[in-house]
């Protein structure tokens, strides 16, 4: 059997372009949607489960310099914007910027306040710290979509490694 010639080999190589055409586009609005929507949540008190710990460690971060009730409004407008930012793709440098600098505030707590973080230190992860480490996956995607920046795609086909350099 020709597996190039297959039917499923062509639905395969359509599906794998389509994947590759809109792939960085819909990581950059759904990350958007993510950011926008836990920003957002930080604007109405009470609504954001991470609102007490970020909170906390933003103004242990700033020496106390920033108090609480400020910090959650920075980090509402913080998130927001980078969210808007991706969603629209305006200033992505910039956003990606701000998303990496939220991404080094977000794992903080996992050193400041490990207690809170997990049930058993460093292996069972609470609820709040599964939140803190599901941000691994929103980094990587800013990282990739940042790969894309100067040009860059992802691409179906293989790269013929005697002509790339």
């Amino acid at each position: 059997m020709n597996i190039k010639g297959s039917k499923y080999h062509k639905i395969d190589k359509k599906l794998t372009k389509w994947m590759a055409d809109v792939g960085i586009l819909l990581l950059r609005i759904s990350i958007g949607l993510i950011f926008t929507w836990f920003g957002v949540l930080k604007f109405f008190p009470g609504l954001s489960p991470a609102e007490d710990i970020a909170s906390r460690t933003i103004e242990l971060l700033s020496f106390g310099l920033i108090e609480e009730n400020t910090a959650v409004l920075i980090l509402a407008i913080w998130e927001t914007v980078v969210g808007l930012g991706l969603i629209t793709g305006i200033f992505l440098r910039e956003v990606l910027l701000l998303l990496f600098v939220q991404m080094i505030g977000t794992i903080s707590p996992v050193f400041l306040f490990p207690e809170e973080v997990f049930q058993i230190v460093p292996f069972v992860p609470t609820l709040e710290g599964q939140y803190i480490f599901k941000n691994l996956v929103l980094l990587s995607a800013g990282i990739v979509i940042g790969a894309t920046l100067r040009g860059g795609t992802l691409t179906s086909e293989p790269i013929d490694e005697n002509n790339h350099k």
